[in-house]
C-alpha cells in the first residue's frame, strides 16, 4: 500500500480526439460539466502529493480549467506523436519530485471513481506489485500506478502504446462495470 501523499498523479489530456470530430471532447459536457473536469474529480478527491496535467498547451481553455483544480500544466505541442509523448512528459515532470509512484489517469475516462484509485494504491507494493493496473474483463488498462523504479522504462515508450508493455505484468484491480468507459465519440456522452 502507498499513501496518496507519496504519489504524483499524471492526467493525460493532450490526445487528438480524431474520432470525436471537430469539437474538443474533453470540454464537451457530461452530467453538466466538461468531460476532463469530471475525470479530474477523482484525482482531486484522492488528494495525491502532486497533480500533473499534460495538455496541448499551457494557456488554452483545458489547461486553464485544470490549473484551477490545482494541476501543474505540462504542454505537449506534439500531440500527433501519440500517447507515449504525453506519457514521457508526464513521467518527466513526476520524476523531478520526490514521490515514490505515479498514478496515470486519462482525461477521457470520466466515470473512474476515487474509491477505485484508492484500491489501486492499496494493492501497490514497490517490490511485489510495482505496477498496478485497472482491469476490464481481465484486460489491463489505465488508471494505473507505477513505482519510481519503472519511470525510466516509461520514459522510453513510443507511439500510441504508452506503458502497455509494463501493464502486461501488472497486478490487476477490477473496476465496476462502466467505470472504465472512455469517451471517443459524441454518442459516448449519453451512454453509461
Amino acid at each position: 500500500m502507498i499513501d496518496p501523499g507519496a504519489v504524483a498523479a499524471i492526467f493525460l489530456a493532450a490526445g487528438r480526439s480524431s474520432r470525436f470530430g471537430a469539437a474538443d471532447k474533453l470540454l464537451a459536457p457530461i452530467d453538466g460539466m466538461p468531460v476532463a473536469l469530471r475525470a479530474a474529480a477523482a484525482i482531486v478527491e484522492l488528494a495525491p502529493a502532486r497533480r500533473i496535467a499534460v495538455c496541448p498547451d499551457r494557456d488554452g481553455d483545458l489547461a486553464t480549467l485544470l490549473a484551477s483544480q490545482g494541476f501543474e500544466i505540462v504542454a505537449n505541442p506534439d500531440t500527433d506523436l501519440g500517447l507515449s509523448a504525453s506519457l514521457r512528459l508526464g513521467i518527466g515532470a513526476a520524476a523531478s519530485g520526490p514521490e515514490r509512484a505515479a498514478l496515470l489517469c486519462l482525461a477521457d475516462m470520466p466515470f473512474v471513481r476515487a474509491a477505485h484509485l484508492r484500491t489501486l494504491l492499496a494493492r501497490f507494493d514497490p517490490e511485489t506489485a510495482p505496477v498496478v493496473a485497472s482491469s476490464r474483463d481481465g484486460v489491463p488498462m489505465p488508471p494505473a500506478l507505477f513505482a519510481r523504479a519503472v519511470f525510466d522504462e516509461l520514459s522510453t515508450a513510443t507511439g500510441d502504446r504508452g506503458g502497455r508493455a509494463l501493464l502486461a505484468s501488472a497486478a490487476l484491480v477490477p473496476a465496476a462495470a462502466g467505470d472504465l468507459a472512455d469517451i471517443d465519440r459524441p454518442s459516448d456522452l449519453s451512454v453509461r
